[in-house]
């Protein structure tokens, strides 16, 4: 019997581990026509957890789902992201603690290339936006209150995912900037809208695997996350004048705005009402 320590019992002795988060999983599919329940049921019973959940480091995950009258409010039409704009019926979100990205991508990149040939990955679906995302901050409307870390195990009724480009041959900091100084301090003060979390999308690793892919302009884009204490079709005048005022600002363009409502753990609750 070797009498080296287990790696389980000195792997946490280094490294940051503080309550803070630092990246996030962020991916949003599309199940194939006639896959809606196969797909919901597989992601809920089996993909969340052992795709996700059961991995070192990701300290907090939510789905969320896009039925019909949401995705209705989608805009713009075209659409970089979401090609027809109504694709990317479910929504994931993960939180990684800060500082220990590579270590959670590590882990998550093998269990996958062991899920595959196991037959546990559900190949009839299309990734449409999905990546690892570095955490840039976070704007409050309220100074008390749960914080970002909190967000996904806080009972909100709703998320606006938000996904804006700097303008060609830019980088991201102006757009940065005017979000956090001018436009969403004023869109969250009085709104349903508790929270806005800003993150820079990563490219992703060379050996992610096949069915994923990165969206081209990652290195100008930013990806928004805001939690509603309201359901998003009742806070969705917060959000529909935001493309137009990024464009009269000048620092980029709204490439999608998408409300989501949270799924219920366990159930085929909205399944039928995707199409």
């Amino acid at each position: 019997m070797s009498d080296a320590p287990n790696p389980y019992s000195t792997l946490p002795a280094d490294g940051p581990y503080e309550t803070a988060l630092g990246s996030a999983l962020i991916t949003l599919v599309e199940p194939n026509p006639g896959q809606d329940h196969d797909y919901n049921r597989w992601y809920e019973d089996d993909h969340y957890y052992s795709g996700a959940m059961a991995m070192p480091w990701m300290f907090a995950g939510r789905r969320w789902v896009a039925t019909r009258d949401l995705q209705a409010l989608r805009y713009p039409d075209p659409s970089a992201i979401a090609q027809p704009l109504d694709a990317g019926k479910y929504l994931a979100t993960y939180w990684i603690t800060a500082g220990r990205y590579e270590d959670h991508l590590r882990w998550t990149v093998a269990t996958n290339q062991r899920l595959l040939p196991d037959h546990r990955i559900f190949l009839e679906r299309t990734h449409v936006y999905t990546s690892f995302q570095q955490y840039a901050g976070a704007v409050y409307r309220d100074p008390t209150g749960p914080r970002d870390y909190q967000s996904l195990d806080h009972p909100y009724q709703g998320l606006v995912m938000e996904v804006v480009d700097a303008p060609p041959g830019a980088d991201r900091a102006a757009l940065d900037r005017w979000l956090r100084t001018e436009h969403l301090p004023t869109r969250l003060a009085g709104s349903p809208a508790a929270m806005t979390l800003l993150f820079e999308p990563i490219p992703l690793p060379e050996d992610r695997m096949s069915y994923v892919d990165d969206v081209p302009g990652l290195e100008r884009r930013l990806t928004l996350l805001t939690f509603t204490d309201r359901p998003p079709a009742e806070a969705w005048a917060t959000f529909a004048g935001t493309g137009d005022a990024v464009a009269a600002a000048g620092v980029g363009q709204v490439e999608l705005a998408a409300p989501f409502l949270p799924t219920i753990p366990g159930t085929d609750t909205y399944v039928d009402q995707l199409r």
